[in-house]
């Protein structure tokens, strides 16, 4: 008995999961669905404008309705058709201001088909595509950018007030040139009929000019139209920083349950954060409709797949396009169980200190390198924070002249940049020649709840003595080993550093194409060659993201970020 109870108990969960997943993919393609007949709703709606109505129907209304309304009520169309076209694209995206909108302009397009020609085809379209509306009307949940939304009003509203000032100015001055003045209650008239039953007046004004001047009035308030309909679908826009309390609240976290070297970059002022019902912390930065988070979420293991979850809820409701950048091996099923796709974008190199040495065959260029500055008096030196502001003074020079070599600049995001209050508040760890000029310097940042450290800013002077660089590591890790870490992360290199492989998919085949033509300003090979000479263990890291169709916008705003296009307010602020 207990066990045909549990049989029927396992039975009807799965009867329940098939039928969540059924309604999941109902509810999807009806939402493409009710876009794409919207599109297609606006294209009926342009050339029912242009077409002749039938003669049998035109007759039984030819009485009833006046010419000028009938014209109006194709120019209606026409306007409606267009507007149609600008909402599907926010249908697909479920904007519940493009379902408002796009349910009321249906509901004009029913009547503007009745008045110009009894077109019961194209209203019953119309007036079906309605109910589609109303019946799927939950699915549209997306919210529009708020002060984009009242900005958009703002416009809409001062559109009509300026074009019906700019249309009673425009008769007023067209009637006294052709020598029959228009009253302003006239003129204010013949505007709005024009806007309301789209009549050309024209032949009243008996002027070769008043012809252009009605298009004119179409033409502003076609554009101001088209733009207040864009602002009305804009996603939610970031504006300000997260506040002190965020900061605070999202470094308690981090300070106690980051595990990834990539936990203090989280803190850095180019992020916002999201914290989840479980008390996990996520970093990330809009630009757009791409939304970037940097790593796995931050917080207790067993709530990562929860957070991924409702990061992904927040940017749906938001209108952004969520992507998490630098996540390793081990989180990658939880991303692909989140329908994320996933693409390797990287390599970390990490050291496992307890085997490091100088020592063996396969390390006797490093150890060369590393003897030869010795010999020639080269020392390094530890800085403990607070660092001095005379120190700060020397780093400064050198991280300036790094960043010379580099067209583009400090970079963002998923790395530090200098600044006086960072590095002031990092281990330093500097290179000195015999005469105590500073060449090279790195700052470190620690995996806070794991013992494993790496290096953020990596910069030295141009023109120093060939192996510096290789000193200062042979260094860093020197010291590591001795204050007890387990592993030492020189940091990713992008896939680019290494040779294409047979067997790459084709989007990571595509990637190396535009990797080719920037790689003399990243130096991708030569980095890679570099971090090799130490023989580290190369960890592959990822890039999870919705899908093949939303990598293009999913790189731009990867791009945007490290550029630091997200943190334009800082510099202002400042």
């Amino acid at each position: 008995m207990g066990k045909r109870l549990e049989g029927m108990k396992t039975e009807k969960v799965q009867r329940s999961a098939h039928f969540s997943e059924a309604s999941i993919l109902f509810e999807a393609w009806g939402v493409r669905l009710t876009a794409l007949l919207t599109w297609l709703m606006g294209a009926v709606n342009l050339l029912s404008a242009v077409r002749p109505a039938m003669m049998n129907r035109l007759a039984l209304i030819r009485d009833a309705i006046p010419l000028e309304v009938r014209v109006g009520s194709r120019l209606t169309t026409a306007l409606a058709g267009f507007a149609l076209f600008l909402l599907a694209g926010g249908l697909w995206r479920r904007k519940r201001t493009a379902w408002l909108l796009t349910g009321l302009l249906l509901i004009v397009s029913v009547a503007a088909h009745l008045l110009k020609g009894l077109d019961v085809d194209e209203a019953g379209m119309a007036a079906g595509l309605v109910l589609l509306l109303i019946l799927l009307r939950k699915s549209f949940y997306t919210y529009s950018d708020p002060p984009s939304l009242r900005q958009g009003l703002i416009v809409l509203f001062s559109a009509f007030g300026f074009t019906l000032a700019y249309g009673v100015a425009g008769f007023i001055l067209t009637g006294l040139r052709s020598h029959h003045p228009v009253a302003f209650m006239d003129a204010l008239h013949h505007t709005l009929a024009m806007l309301f039953t789209f009549y050309d007046p024209s032949p009243q004004l008996a002027t070769g000019f008043s012809h252009y001047f009605a298009i004119s009035i179409y033409m502003v308030g076609t554009a101001t139209l088209g733009f207040a309909l864009f602002m009305l679908i804009r996603p939610v826009l970031m504006r300000h920083p997260a506040t002190p309390d965020e900061r605070k609240r999202a470094a308690e976290i981090v300070a106690t349950q980051g595990r990834t070297t990539t936990a203090r970059l989280a803190l850095f002022e180019d992020k916002r954060y999201y914290f989840t019902p479980g008390g996990s912390v996520i970093a990330y930065a809009v630009r757009g409709r791409g939304a970037l988070a940097l790593g796995d979420p931050i917080g207790p293991p067993e709530d990562t797949a929860a957070a991924i979850a409702s990061f992904r809820t927040l940017c749906a409701r938001n209108d952004w396009q969520p992507s998490f950048l630098y996540i390793p091996e081990e989180s990658r099923e939880l991303y692909q169980v989140a329908g994320f796709a996933t693409l390797c974008i990287g390599n970390e190199a990490i050291i496992p200190l307890a085997s490091f040495t100088l020592e063996g065959s396969q390390n006797k260029a490093l150890r060369n390198a590393y003897n030869k500055l010795v010999r020639l008096d080269y020392t390094t030196r530890l800085y403990h924070p607070p660092l001095d502001e005379s120190l700060l003074r020397e780093l400064r020079p050198i991280s300036d002249a790094w960043l010379s070599s580099l067209h583009g600049g400090e970079k963002y995001f998923f790395i530090g940049w200098f600044d006086d209050d960072y590095i002031g508040n990092s281990p330093v760890m500097v290179v000195r020649t015999p005469n105590g000029q500073i060449v090279a310097f790195a700052n470190l940042i620690s995996a806070y709840q794991k013992r494993e450290i790496t290096i953020d800013l990596m910069r030295h002077q141009h023109g120093m003595e060939n192996g510096s660089m290789e000193f200062l590591f042979v260094s860093l890790l020197q010291w590591a080993k001795e204050q007890g870490y387990d592993t030492f992360s020189l940091g990713a290199t992008t896939i680019f550093g290494k040779d294409r492989q047979p067997g790459d998919p084709r989007i990571t085949r595509a990637l190396y194409l535009i990797a080719a033509m920037v790689n003399r300003f990243y130096r991708f090979k030569g980095l890679h060659a570099f971090k090799e000479k130490f023989h580290p263990r190369w960890e592959a890291r990822y890039l999870a993201y919705p899908g093949t169709a939303t990598l293009p916008l999913i790189l731009t705003t990867l791009i945007r970020v490290h550029s630091g296009d997200n943190f334009q307010w800082l510099y202002l602020r400042k």
